[in-house]
């Protein structure tokens, strides 16, 4: 078995994600716990029969495997998996109403570097389906009536109901930043090449993006090192990033409210020393937007063109919708939507370099999560980023007036992700208001949100 104590490294069980004197077997047992009592309300996870038994096996497997667990990262971490990632042991459906045997295959392998880095897999998490706009059941933890923003809205608020320290998603457009600001927890998009996407049913390959949402930094960071290929943690002694806000058209995207939050937002990093500067770019959002919908809508199309042919009554609505459009965009239109994206590219990395700018600072969605659970919400906060591929993070920044969670996304250069993440910390101190950060109410459950809890 595993030492409850600390090791020859200094690396004590609750630093890799268990409390004092607590086993894998244990933290699995607490895990299956808070899922029969709060998911019933949540519906953040695909029905398991025999949960407990799998998590068991799999936590005393993971104790006789290796004593010194400082050689784990994520030594009995529990993590939930968004369900277009395949599992060994476990079906993968994508939210879809399609035969089970078509989505089946190898397990996938960012869940490999998961398992060997001593997580145990908490289970599958509900998504849209084939994670696009159709939306599953799940509900906000803060509100049960508001959506908890999609496609990865199992995974998001999985990690907001305390029910998994961990998670991962996948973006698209804004499927990680998005749900974790309505959430009001860590979400973190890689750089558009950094994890591995073979065992992950597509969507739009050339934008899909494997991403994590988390309880706190320290553990989101442990877990990109872990994903996320040629990992180079950065110096502790990295400076201070210069910040700046994109003024333009792209702001206005946003509802009123939340611009109106971002600039407080903002106005607590200034306190805190932060230089921002106000740039003007995206001046050309519209022509983005339409790139973007073009490459989005025809690699979707081409993804199912074979299941759309054969299942095509078994899509629903949104899908098929989506598959339609990309079925009759010109070739030629894909081919030049493609070119203008890296002219995008190569003027967001020019345009950053000129003026200095380490991280472009943002609100992390139009607004707080809406009421309702037909739509997953607007991603146009996160479009032009996940178009250009470079890596997002959404830091939970206090409630709006209603109550629910607000977000700020945090950009950086492509190739930056350790530097984002190492700026994370000091970033987040300064958003976090006087109150701290909403915690959900669980309707009927009526259970506590384990603040603090890592495991």
């Amino acid at each position: 078995m595993a030492p409850d104590s600390n090791d020859q490294a200094g690396h004590s069980p609750e630093d890799r994600g268990l409390r004092p004197a607590e086993t894998p077997m244990t933290a699995a047992d607490r895990l299956c716990d808070r899922i029969e009592a709060v998911d019933a309300e949540i519906l953040a996870f695909l029905p398991e029969p025999g949960r407990r038994a799998r998590l068991r096996a799999e936590a005393r497997a993971l104790a006789e495997r290796d004593t010194a667990f400082d050689r784990l990262p994520l030594y009995g971490v529990p993590v939930a998996i968004k369900d277009i990632v395949r599992v060994a042991g476990l079906p993968t459906r994508a939210g879809s109403e399609l035969p089970a045997e078509l989505l089946d295959g190898p397990q996938a392998p960012l869940v490999d570097r998961l398992r060997a880095a001593g997580a145990l897999v908490a289970g599958k998490t509900v998504t849209a389906e084939f994670a696009g706009t159709a939306p599953g059941p799940t509900r906000n933890p803060h509100h049960l009536g508001h959506t908890p923003g999609g496609s990865s809205s199992g995974s998001a608020a999985a990690v907001a109901a305390g029910m998994v320290p961990l998670a991962i998603g996948t973006q698209t457009v804004g499927s990680v930043i998005r749900p974790a600001a309505y959430c009001g927890v860590i979400g973190f998009k890689p750089g558009y090449d950094r994890v591995p996407t073979e065992g992950v049913i597509p969507n739009v390959p050339s934008l899909d993006t494997v991403g994590l949402f988390a309880a706190d930094l320290e553990l989101a960071t442990r877990a990109a090192g872990v994903l996320c290929d040629r990992w180079q943690q950065p110096a502790p002694t990295t400076p201070r990033p210069r910040l700046a806000v994109p003024e333009g058209p792209y702001l206005g995207r946003a509802e009123p409210a939340a611009l109106a939050a971002f600039e407080e937002h903002t106005a607590r990093l200034a306190a805190a020393g932060h230089e921002i500067l106000r740039v003007p770019f995206l001046d050309d959002l519209a022509q983005v937007e339409a790139d973007q919908y073009t490459v989005n809508r025809f690699e979707t199309a081409r993804v199912h063109a074979d299941w759309f042919a054969r299942h095509g009554d078994r899509y629903r609505p949104q899908t098929a919708a989506a598959i339609r459009q990309g079925q009759a965009v010109d070739p030629d239109d894909y081919t030049r939507a493609l070119r203008a994206r890296e002219r995008f590219r190569d003027r967001l990395r020019q345009v950053m370099a000129d003026r200095g700018i380490d991280l472009w600072l943002t609100p992390a969605a139009t607004g707080p999560a809406p009421r309702g659970l037909e739509s997953t919400g607007s991603g146009a906060m996160c479009l032009p980023w996940s178009y250009a591929g470079v890596p997002a993070l959404a830091l939970p920044a206090g409630p709006a007036p209603d109550g629910l969670p607000l977000g700020v996304q945090c950009v950086a250069a492509s190739g930056a992700d350790e530097r984002l993440l190492a700026w994370a910390p000091d970033l987040l101190a300064a958003l976090t208001p006087p109150g701290g950060t909403p915690r959900p109410r669980l309707g009927a459950a009526h259970l506590p949100h384990p603040s603090g809890e890592r495991g």
